[in-house]
């Protein structure tokens, strides 16, 4: 039995296959008989026995950003269609936590930005992270207001 404490190193030598029966790794030197295995210059990478490789199990990241904001976007023509049905008042301030509570938006979304596809008829004050130039000149032009968080 070899000691072994911090003050004396031992190296085992390396093991030297192939060299005769009576070194315990004679004849096959370990690899078995026959079979892609016992030949030299082979590896099987990444097959797991016909099971589903770990590559292939595991899903696709490519091009998805990670780290990726989640960006509600709402038309104003959309806006206009929830005053109609009285979901959202006139007089409320239209911002993500009202449309999150009325599960116009995704909850998971972190910033609101206002579009301006569509048309608008009633005043309503809008509080967004983002809005489009389209959206801002249809708001001010019939007389209601958009304030951008910064």
């Amino acid at each position: 039995m070899i000691k072994l404490n911090n003050r004396i190193k031992m190296n085992k030598p390396k093991m030297r296959v192939g060299r005769g029966i009576g070194s315990g790794k004679g004849k096959t030197s370990g690899r078995g008989v026959k079979g892609q295995k016992s030949r030299s210059g082979v590896a099987i990478k990444s097959f797991e026995g016909g099971q589903m490789p770990l590559y292939r199990r595991l899903p696709k990241r490519g091009f998805n950003p990670i780290g990726k904001s989640n960006i509600a976007i709402l038309n104003l023509d959309k806006i206009q269609s929830f005053i109609d049905k009285k979901s959202i008042k006139v007089s409320d301030i239209v911002n993500s936590e009202l449309l999150k509570k009325l599960k116009i938006i995704n909850k998971n979304s972190i910033k609101l930005k206002i579009l301006g596809s569509g048309e608008i008829k009633d005043k309503v004050n809008i509080e967004a992270d983002l809005a489009s130039k389209s959206a801002i000149d249809k708001l001010e032009k019939i007389g209601g207001s958009i304030q951008l968080k910064k």
